[in-house]
């Protein structure tokens, strides 16, 4: 079903495929696409959740004495990377989202719920309201700059070294 979707998807643009669509060429009933997802918009997002746990994991079970920031950093370097190795796949999805503001509206949301569960797990470390809360966002804020880099990008570049990249960039403009 979520092959379906992307393939009328990038056919037709999101706006101009309907559920209806969507389930006729899965070959399976509108009932069973409403079993998995919410509506058209959470194909695209389907793997959010687990993005979220895997990187809220990584976090709280990072080694002791690694910064905050470098833990989820590196939590959401190791997401991206998983993410990047779908490839055209990853980078056509960014651009549909890019063309709807329905779906940068869902975006935004899941990115802010993804930025709430890493400031509790900073806190779960021990880390202050305010500080996890702050770092969760500059974390989020680097991952998203690493992540639209990617996407833009037409060459093979490995997300690890994006993410660090615009992390040092970050670093660089805090304290030159």
């Amino acid at each position: 079903m979520t092959q379906a979707a992307y393939e009328l998807y990038f056919e037709r643009g999101f706006d101009s495929v309907t559920v209806a669509e969507i389930t006729a060429r899965a070959g399976l009933t509108k009932r069973t696409f409403f079993r998995y997802f919410a509506d058209k918009r959470e194909v695209l997002f389907s793997g959010a959740a687990a993005f979220q746990e895997a990187a809220v994991d990584a976090v709280v079970n990072a080694e002791e004495g690694v910064t905050p920031i470098d833990a989820v950093v590196d939590a959401l370097a190791a997401g991206g990377s998983a993410i990047t190795e779908i490839g055209e796949g990853a980078r056509g999805r960014q651009r549909l989202i890019e063309t709807s503001t329905e779906l940068q509206e869902r975006e935004m949301i899941k990115m802010a719920s993804l930025t709430v569960a890493l400031g509790d797990a900073l806190q779960l470390r021990g880390v202050p309201a305010s500080a996890a809360s702050l770092t969760a966002r500059a974390g989020v804020a680097v991952f998203q700059t690493a992540f639209d880099r990617w996407a833009r990008s037409e060459e093979s570049v490995d997300f690890t070294h994006l993410i660090h990249e615009a992390f040092d960039e970050l670093r660089a403009a805090v304290h030159p």
